[in-house]
């Protein structure tokens, strides 16, 4: 395997577990009854619609189907892949959540 061979594998791979993270986040919002895209823009007001959410939300199940993602894993999913401005907005959900219940 070549060089460039190697850095295509790699930027896909990436892409898939980037992916992964971003069903991770809508699901998580669907099962909490919150809208994935509005806790998107958000965290990041500047950047418009996202392709890769909006394919996630064809791959999200209700929140009946679904299986239980916790908190911790959302957070540390998102900080994996660096999504800290993300991470604080879902961390403000999460506040506001626990106060409600």
């Amino acid at each position: 395997m070549d060089k460039k061979e190697v850095e295509k594998r790699i930027i896909e791979n990436y892409q898939k577990e980037e992916n992964m993270m971003i069903l991770v986040f809508a699901q998580w919002c669907i099962n909490h009854d919150l809208d994935p895209a509005v806790l998107y823009t958000k965290a990041y007001p500047n950047q418009g619609s996202n392709p890769a959410l909006l394919q996630a939300l064809e791959l999200t199940v209700s929140k009946e189907e679904a299986g239980e993602i916790s908190n911790e894993t959302l957070l540390g999913v998102l900080s994996l892949f660096g999504n800290d401005d993300l991470a604080f907005v879902v961390s403000e959900e999460m506040e506001r959540l626990k106060k409600m219940s």
